[in-house]
């Protein structure tokens, strides 16, 4: 391998936050104006631009969809100029389309970075997730508990009663039985209508978010984004890819899945050290919104790198 085709996270890394920045300003004028699809197409074509920009030959592993579904950034895509290092990424180019249209909080751009077979190829399914912040002992909850004993687990460890607890989950009627489990412990839920990337990435921080903990089922590509991030930010995180069907499992045999029940841990989903850039779009508790001032926009950025644990903040203020 040539010195110019190896992976420099640091090189790549003020690129990627690039890439982060130009999509939530491409959608930044859809913002409250309830067209999801419109907001989400802004999205995806700045960054496959930007991306396009970037001396990567990059190859989307978790995208908008499958190539008969999406028609760019899909799975399997090629981006880049071709010159340089061989990286899969992760992306999701409007990560709360719907939070996005009816301007509610936490619409994030989310991109993640690594070098060629660094991240998990899941299909386009539904993964049950379980993650929490940093610094518990590791394994210390599970899939496999029930949800009431996961909080006890986490209580227990972490000194406290299960009503200090706050559980992030997605608000779905599949989660009924769930969230009455966990409100039965005394713990508290923070429910949201979509986002669970950002769901996630608030456990990290949860002396700023105040989520401890994040569970329930959504889409298996925010999985690997997710673990992505607590790769960088610290944290535990497991999933385990849920099949509605023959054709869904079909999509997993496809992406070379074998154990359909495997349960996989951050560091399986994210195998080597990545970078991870996420840009808000609407305002959040992780992340500032788009702040229009008359001729400027400002956003702000999360630039993380795994290697080095690093997490930088950036604002990056633009004349309109």
């Amino acid at each position: 391998m040539t010195e110019s085709n190896e992976f420099h996270d640091r090189m790549l890394s003020l690129g990627l936050a690039r890439v982060a920045e130009q999509a939530a300003l491409a959608s930044a004028s859809l913002i409250g104006r309830g067209d999801e699809k419109a907001a989400d197409q802004a999205a995806v074509n700045a960054m496959r631009e930007q991306l396009n920009l970037l001396d990567i030959a990059g190859v989307v592993v978790i995208g908008e969809g499958e190539r008969d579904e999406a028609p760019m950034l899909y799975i399997g895509e090629e981006v880049g100029t071709g010159n340089g290092p061989g990286v899969d990424i992760a992306l999701d180019p409007l990560e709360g389309t719907t939070l996005t249209a009816k301007d509610m909080p936490n619409a994030l751009t989310v991109i993640a970075m690594g070098p060629r077979g660094s991240m998990l190829h899941a299909p386009d399914v539904y993964m049950d997730k379980l993650a929490i912040g940093p610094g518990y002992s590791e394994g210390l909850v599970s899939l496999d508990m029930p949800p009431a004993t996961r909080v006890s687990a986490l209580a227990t460890e972490k000194g406290c009663a299960p009503s200090d607890i706050t559980v992030c989950i997605l608000e779905r009627p599949r989660h009924e039985e769930m969230i009455a489990e966990v409100r039965s412990t005394g713990a508290s839920i923070r429910l949201i209508t979509d986002g669970d990337v950002a769901g996630v990435m608030h456990c990290a921080e949860a002396q700023v978010t105040g989520i401890d903990m994040y569970m329930g089922q959504g889409g298996a590509p925010e999985g690997v984004l997710a673990a992505a991030a607590l790769k960088c930010m610290g944290g535990q995180i497991q999933g385990r890819l849920l099949f509605r069907n023959d054709d869904e499992k079909g999509r997993a045999t496809k992406a070379g899945i074998t154990d359909l029940d495997k349960i996989y841990t951050r560091d399986e989903m994210a195998k080597q050290d990545v970078i991870f850039a996420a840009t808000g779009v609407t305002g959040g508790t992780l992340l500032a919104g788009i702040k229009r001032e008359p001729g400027w926009l400002t956003t702000q950025t999360l630039l993380m790198r795994s290697k080095t644990g690093s997490v930088r903040r950036m604002e990056y203020r633009t004349p309109v």
